[in-house]
């Protein structure tokens, strides 16, 4: 019998009385909802499913997953699934990443408006991309791409910055031909950074005319508006980071390359060690020092909060398509890339471990595949019509 592992749940389910005794006041519906996910996932909280090979009468007991987006446990098989499909809209180009990132001194400002402030933080990202790269000083192209969000850093602090994946080339202005970039070069990141900085203080400022902006707490300074043009006058200063990479692999390698960022969460249970006497001890990449693995040891407490300021709002769209990859436009760009680029998309094939969580395949004797037999209540039921039952008893 092996170890158990410490997980993210375990320290909210430890620590639940302490961490809601200090910041219960902060936490929202949504963050609210996470924690009780995250603690009731996989276990008898959420009831269970009976499985059996039809080729070895292999049986195996799965508790329910909670399919919080935000748990640690059921991020795999959304992702794999959601490879698989993306896997079809790959081109056979190269492709770069560019990841936006905001500056810190934004933090306050975006947790107490996040799903303003990140749907800005898109907006800008997506028409600065395009517009530079419409021009025609640079590749002269109409661009379609990925994005996706991440609001945290290797400590799990707040660090809000875009991931996009772009094709490294795009469709001539006529869509008459494929237009390649340079090998080593795909767009000027300073040029990006300026562009990016100035639409997102335009479209901030609107959104504080327009009285959009929720100011509390240490933000209640910022009301005034000739101290919020100070403190945007104080944004314009800095050169915002920008990271351009050089254009890399084919499909098969973007198709890994998106496994390891569309569907992380703040802090993975494989990176933490040990929850000892109230202390939280977990790896962190330290990319300072040449991406140096290091150990961090935090109060459990502050390893809940930290973990619940990156609940992202209700319905909010983490992974989205700009360009000629927008929902409205993308079946057809696709197609007339395929033309254009006179070659099928490369096969990007998904690991064996991936392809047999998604087709339920045996783990006993790798052929067979698992097949329902049955459900086992979960215990919040059962308690629920005890209850009903005992009531009935004693009227």
């Amino acid at each position: 019998m092996t170890d158990h592992r410490l997980e993210v749940a375990d320290v909210f389910r430890q620590y639940k009385q302490e961490f809601f005794g200090r910041w219960g006041h902060t936490v929202s519906a949504q963050q609210s909802k996470a924690f009780r996910d995250i603690c009731a996932c996989q276990t008898p909280l959420l009831g269970a499913r009976v499985e059996q090979c039809d080729h070895c009468c292999y049986q195996s007991t799965l508790y329910h997953s909670c399919r919080n987006r935000h748990c640690p446990k059921c991020q795999s098989t959304a992702r794999d699934r959601w490879l698989t499909r993306i896997a079809k809209e790959l081109l056979p180009v190269p492709y770069s990443h560019v990841v936006f990132t905001l500056p810190g001194s934004l933090s306050p400002l975006v947790l107490q408006n996040p799903k303003r402030i990140y749907d800005l933080l898109f907006r800008c990202v997506s028409e600065t991309l395009l517009t530079i790269a419409r021009d025609q000083r640079r590749l002269g192209v109409d661009l379609g791409f990925l994005a996706v969000l991440h609001t945290w850093n290797q400590k799990m602090l707040h660090h809000p910055h875009l991931h996009c994946l772009v094709p490294a080339g795009g469709l001539s202005p006529d869509r008459s031909r494929w237009i390649h970039c340079c090998n080593r070069f795909f767009l000027p990141g300073r040029v990006l950074g300026r562009m990016f900085r100035g639409k997102f203080l335009a479209l901030l400022a609107a959104c504080f005319r327009r009285k959009q902006l929720r100011l509390s707490g240490q933000l209640q300074v910022l009301q005034g508006p000739a101290v919020f043009d100070r403190f945007l006058r104080g944004l314009r200063k800095p050169n915002w980071v920008v990271e351009v990479r050089p254009p890399f692999g084919g499909p098969d390698y973007v198709l890994r390359y998106l496994a390891r960022y569309t569907h992380r969460v703040a802090i993975s249970n494989g990176r933490l060690i040990e929850l000892r006497e109230g202390q939280v001890t977990f790896r962190w990449r330290d990319s300072a020092d040449h991406n140096t693995q290091k150990q961090m040891t935090v109060e459990a407490v502050e390893f809940i909060r930290r973990f619940l300021l990156h609940i992202l709002p209700a319905g909010f769209v983490k992974i989205r398509h700009f360009g000629f990859l927008a929902n409205c436009r993308r079946r057809g760009a696709l197609e007339l890339c395929g033309a254009l680029l006179r070659a099928p998309p490369s096969p990007a094939l998904l690991t064996a471990r991936q392809r047999n969580a998604i087709e339920r395949k045996c783990p006993c004797c790798k052929e067979g595949k698992l097949c329902l037999l049955g459900y086992i209540p979960c215990e919040g039921l059962i308690h629920l019509t005890a209850s009903a039952s005992n009531s009935v008893d004693s009227s």
